[in-house]
């Protein structure tokens, strides 16, 4: 009994969506809540889970065709309905060659697959379900509304290597961000048609994967013929019963193998175990009685293949992202020594924090360095090195150049008092964190007061077009994250709607994702005023960059105490406290110095208020 799935409602005003790409083909297992498709609509993209799990039957919307909210996309059932669908039933060919001989052996050798191993595809010797020669087109895969283009980075699999459905293939960066993209289906890599650091618009073929039993039987081609020839040549050609075409299959084993060896293989290879040629094929071949003989011609594919297939799974169990990299190389964890626990045994974030834990905890402290020795600087592995601008990089600098040329930029610093909200941090932080599973940091209070000094001086959270000035209905505050990548915006939208709580727990969510490579091109657009935070790594304050089509930024500075001249009822005194420096920058062609200036006052006299008990949210 199958069972439908149906679009669901992606939101109040949205009643149909795209389908951009189907994740599983008919035929293909699925568990409950697996991304079964992907569906774009004119807000969101999206992937949609399987709601059962079974197998797919039938796939009712194709690719590029949209369907209404409630529609049915596919069927998923036990199986038995796609069997006429499954490759499974392929091996059906040879059972018509034995019943009907004659024009069999007339047309060519190649269908006597029952009685001639010599003529079988050479991916059927391998093993595979699939046609010889079959393959399909991998395409740059939409990334977003705005991005017509993206420019391959790094392969991450190479020509002949074998390929898991969602397996990361390679690495493709556009103007707004860098990602992986998975391959649809399984394989092998045939055919890589867009090369590293050349640009492919979205739909472009990327490359071509299929059952790896093309390129094996190209390189044997003449070898099989001239063995299928001399085949041909023998006494064979009146029909034979089914056991003695049996018999003779086994009996011929040999005789193929020696007429076309493999050149990079000694004679003897030939007569190599089924689980050794299986392996030569990617994948281990099911018995002669099951493939009717066909099993016998592996030798079809050649030997190096093995390595190759084998080479190909250590690379997939070892290959780690760039961030992955880097922490292992801050921690002292020795990525081989690892077994990941990630997909296919990729190693993951957590797999070397806790390795880096253990080896800690397992290092006795007498092994530490004298107190009167100073720690060694780490030196960085780019040291004397030279390489080129990811094309993030080339992004950032064409628009920084772009601000600078196009806007006339200045800065306005306050000093800003925010004892009260450190006091306030301190005696409501273990509440906070337990209620929202967030710290309470100060960069939350920071957004919410400007926020509200958006509210009321639009001016800065306006943008240019041309001779024209926008105002916008919402404060959508970008905040910049530091990358391995580069610089990033995500967008913290509707921020002025927004309790304390709520903020943080976004801008935290947005951070963890901008540096795991996870947000959506949209997550990055749409910003219309920019925080950023100079002061994490401990600046006082700097001048920040306007980028187009914004028209200000701050820049919040190191929270510090200091001795600060404080007036009270009994005069001046000097007492402890914590400061901060807001740096505003912003286009001066619409924002004059007293716009700024009462904006950075409204936002000081909100965190010097202290008043932020009610927007806790807990």
């Amino acid at each position: 009994m199958s069972e439908s799935v149906v679009l669901p409602a992606l939101g109040e005003s949205v009643t149909e969506g795209t389908v951009t790409r189907w994740l599983k083909n008919v035929g293909d297992s699925v568990e409950v809540d697996e991304p079964l498709l992907e569906v774009s609509t004119d807000k969101v993209d999206t992937e949609i889970p399987s709601p059962v799990a079974g197998v797919v039957e039938e796939i009712l919307v194709q690719e590029d065709e949209t369907a209404e909210v409630g529609a049915v996309l596919a069927k998923i059932g036990d199986g038995n309905g796609s069997a006429e669908a499954s490759p499974a039933e392929e091996p059906a060919a040879p059972q018509e060659a034995e019943q009907s001989p004659q024009p069999a052996a007339e047309t060519a050798p190649a269908s006597e697959s029952a009685s001639e191993p010599v003529s079988a595809p050479a991916s059927e010797a391998a093993g595979s379900e699939s046609p010889s020669g079959d393959s399909q087109s991998i395409v740059l895969p939409s990334l977003g509304e705005s991005i017509t283009e993206g420019t391959v980075t790094r392969w991450l699999k190479s020509v002949g290597d074998s390929v898991e459905v969602d397996e990361p293939l390679l690495e493709v960066s556009t103007d707004k961000v860098d990602t992986e993209v998975p391959s649809p289906i399984a394989g092998v890599l045939q055919e890589i048609l867009v090369q590293e650091d050349e640009t492919v618009e979205v739909g472009g073929e990327l490359a071509r994967v299929g059952s790896g039993a093309a390129a094996p039987a190209a390189e044997t081609a003449p070898a099989d013929e001239q063995a299928a020839d001399d085949s041909a040549a023998e006494p064979a050609e009146e029909p034979k019963p089914a056991a003695e075409s049996a018999s003779s299959a086994e009996a011929q084993t040999s005789a193929p193998s020696e007429s076309a060896p493999s050149e990079a293989s000694p004679p003897e290879a030939a007569s190599a175990p089924a689980e050794t040629q299986g392996t030569a094929g990617y994948e281990k071949p099911a018995p002669a009685d099951e493939q009717t003989g066909a099993a016998t011609e592996a030798p079809a594919a050649p030997a190096p293949a093995a390595g190759t297939a084998s080479g190909s799974a250590d690379s997939n169990a070892g290959y780690v992202t760039p961030i992955v990299r880097k922490l292992a190389h801050e921690r002292g964890v020795d990525l081989s020594s690892l077994s990941g626990s990630g997909v296919g045994g990729r190693i993951r974030k957590e797999d070397v924090l806790a390795a880096a834990d253990s080896a800690s905890s397992a290092q006795p402290a007498a092994a530490a360095e004298p107190a009167s020795a100073a720690p060694a600087p780490q030196v960085s592995e780019l040291r004397g090195t030279s390489q080129k601008m990811s094309r993030l990089r080339k992004v950032i600098a064409e628009r920084a150049v772009a601000s600078l040329q196009g806007t006339a930029q200045l800065t306005t610093v306050v000093e800003v008092d925010v004892t009260r909200i450190a006091k306030l941090r301190q005696a409501k932080k273990d509440e906070f964190l337990e209620k929202t599973g967030s710290k309470l940091s100060f960069l939350p209070f920071f957004a919410l007061a400007a926020a509200e000094a958006l509210q009321t001086y639009p001016i800065i959270n306006a943008t240019v077009d041309g001779d024209s000035i926008t105002y916008p209905s919402t404060e959508n505050i970008s905040i910049a994250v530091d990358t391995e990548r580069g610089l990033l915006t995500p967008v913290l939208r509707d921020a002025g709607s927004k309790n304390l709580s709520e903020i943080s727990g976004e801008i935290a969510d947005l951070a963890a994702r901008t540096r795991d490579n996870k947000l959506t091109p949209d997550e990055l657009s749409g910003g219309t005023f920019t925080l950023t935070n100079t002061g994490s790594r401990g600046a006082l304050f700097d001048t920040p960059l306007v980028f187009l089509p914004q028209v200000a930024i701050m820049g919040t500075g190191a929270v510090v105490k200091k001795p600060v001249v404080v007036s009270g009822p009994e005069g001046d005194s000097i007492a402890i406290r914590s400061t901060v420096y807001l740096a505003l920058s912003y286009d001066h062609r619409i924002v004059d110095g007293a716009d700024a200036a009462r904006f950075l006052t409204q936002v000081r006299e909100r965190l010097e208020g202290g008043q932020f008990e009610a927007n806790l949210g807990i």
